[in-house]
């Protein structure tokens, strides 16, 4: 199959979705109004209620979902072939994620800014609320953890991309100033700090010099380093203070100072790296040696890959972050549709060509089934076998190996330092929240919260002995990410359904993807819990069970509310629009 044709009808559907289905939904269903006070309006404070340009708005929400899980999910669902990671992605993103992103922005604003789990609280009740911001905390948690766990790992085994990736930091600040302060056109500056960049990672892979390798700093991966710890240990664990730090002032900072100007750099980092990446398909015109679908499994695609692939197609943590932080900047409600499900289609854009960067990268169908062995394989080499099918493409339009390698690496680990600090942000606003609802104030503050959020990640990275070694503690929960985050976006879904069931519109848009998502997902929860953690299962592991029990329960319950307010019909204790 040739690839190019692949991604053809993939941009095809992507651009259709976008120019009818989207205003579909925009005019009929959610029905924006270009007048309507924004809470960025209504509310502005400077530091997280800040008017903002669409397209700035724009490459700040997508760079704020996009982080690692776009490119790794679709690099490993291809274990049970190419067609349905393709199909999922395409169809997911068009049908799911596109009004599921959308949705909960629009929800959102309707409602003051705030999150989809204080906005539970009004449209199906108190007790629903403190079980969702559970699910949701439980979740952003997770992200923290992991997302470090990434970066450092990124920083020890690319060097190169140290400099560029800390140089981005101090440009993002001179242009929030120069573009709030003295009112200049954020464009030009944010393309001059990506020249900058990328002229620093082609000089840092040419140049040793360039290269901040800690490892090699303490005598190589057998020399040693502080606290007991071996040369590699010392450096993670650098890293990941380092990291801490940088999420805290990050977090704490107003939008406008960091995290809009980096997130608007980034965008044109996805641009450019799509751009290398779709014209390096073109030139080298590569087929797909990886098989349509893979018979020799030893896990069944069913329900698995719609868990597997989950930002690309659908993924909860988007609604966290277009109510948490996006519709808190949204300058015209109209601006929806571009931020919430453009940036959804960004999404599926960038799984598509993970998925088309993998299946062109081996030489025959035998060397893909050798490296796609088994499930747990594919868990292992699918973040290394998009790396080096993307630098191949890269390649195509003249890139050398180490150039291709270090931007590559550059664009994962800015995407996923992105998603980092808004999810640690996100994090914040969850604990202050639950600070106000259990009568504690002091929680409520910003950077009680924060240190609470930072200190709770940090905690779950190094203190508990993880799967993959020293500072992978956050991977003891990680097998629950994928059910919890799609559970996160059933719920979400089932929200949107029900605040347009209340205003008297037609909430099927909602309905048809929530009731296919929740019942993948119910069922594959159900099987990982009560079948492979719990003590009589194939994998024991009381800590995977209990947590995991715990979230099925408090989703099923909330579903059962829900449905209890859709069939009955129970009015709103609060207005549903402010």
């Amino acid at each position: 199959m040739n690839a190019i044709l692949v991604a053809v009808i993939g941009m095809v559907v992507f651009a259709l979705g976008y120019r009818y289905y989207s205003k579909f939904v925009a005019e009929k269903i959610f029905r924006l109004d270009p007048n309507y006070v924004t809470p960025s309006h209504k509310y502005q404070d400077g530091v997280d209620f800040v008017p903002t340009n669409k397209f700035v708005l724009w490459g700040h929400h997508f760079t704020s979902v996009a982080g690692a899980a776009p490119i790794l999910g679709p690099a490993i669902a291809v274990y049970w072939g190419w067609l349905p990671a393709f199909l999922w992605v395409v169809l997911g993103t068009v049908f799911a994620a596109g009004v599921h992103d959308f949705g909960t922005l629009a929800l959102s604003v309707r409602n003051k800014g705030q999150s989809v789990g204080t906005i539970a609280d009004k449209l199906i009740g108190q007790r629903a609320k403190i079980l969702f911001l559970f699910i949701i905390l439980i979740l952003v948690l997770m992200v923290n953890a992991v997302f470090a766990w990434v970066i450092s790992n990124l920083f020890i085994k690319y060097p190169a991309s140290v400099i560029p990736i800390f140089i981005q930091i101090p440009l993002a600040v001179w242009i929030g100033y120069a573009v709030y302060k003295r009112q200049k056109k954020m464009l030009v500056p944010s393309l001059i700090a990506l020249a900058v960049m990328y002229g620093v990672a082609i000089a840092a892979s040419q140049f040793s010099w360039l290269q901040v390798d800690l490892v090699s700093m303490m005598g190589g991966e057998t020399g040693t380093g502080l606290f007991g710890l071996g040369a590699v240990s010392t450096a993670f664990f650098i890293w990941i203070v380092i990291l801490m730090i940088y999420v805290y002032i990050a977090s704490t900072l107003p939008v406008w100072k960091l995290l809009q100007p980096r997130d608007f750099i980034n965008s044109h980092q996805l641009v450019v790296g799509l751009g290398i990446l779709y014209l390096g398909l073109i030139f080298t015109n590569p087929t797909i040696t990886a098989p349509a679908t893979n018979a020799t499994t030893d896990v069944s695609w069913f329900p698995l890959l719609f868990i597997t692939v989950a930002c690309g197609a659908i993924s909860g943590f988007h609604g966290l972050v277009s109510s948490g932080t996006s519709a808190k900047q949204l300058d015209k409600e109209t601006d929806a549709r571009f931020v919430g499900y453009l940036g959804a289609v960004g999404e599926g854009v960038l799984a598509l060509i993970s998925i088309l960067a993998v299946v062109t990268l081996f030489p025959s169908a035998g060397a893909f089934k050798e490296a796609y062995s088994s499930f747990g394989a594919a868990n292992a080499g699918g973040l290394g076998n998009f790396v080096e099918g993307a630098s191949l493409l890269a390649g195509g339009i003249g890139l050398p190996a180490s150039i291709a390698t270090t931007i590559v690496s550059i664009i994962i680990i800015s995407f996923a330092a992105t998603t980092l600090d808004s999810s640690v942000r996100l994090m914040r606003y969850i604990i202050a929240e639950l600070g106000m609802e259990y009568n504690m104030p002091t929680l409520a503050k910003t950077h009680v919260a924060t240190s609470v959020a930072v200190l709770a990640s940090a905690a779950l990275v190094l203190i508990p002995k993880g799967p993959n070694g020293f500072g992978s503690g956050g991977y003891l929960l990680w097998p629950l990410f994928g059910t919890a985050n799609q559970l996160l976006a059933g719920i979400s879904l089932m929200l949107i359904a029900v605040w347009l069931k209340r205003l008297g519109r037609n909430y099927m848009v909602a309905i048809v993807p929530m009731v296919f998502l929740l019942f993948m997902t119910l069922w594959a929860m159900f099987q990982q819990v009560f079948f492979q953690w719990a003590w009589w299962g194939t994998e024991s592991n009381m800590l995977l069970f209990v947590f995991g029990a715990i979230i099925f329960v408090f989703a099923v319950w909330i579903m059962l509310t829900a449905f209890n307010v859709l069939t009955k019909g129970i009015q709103p204790k609060m207005p549903l629009e402010d």
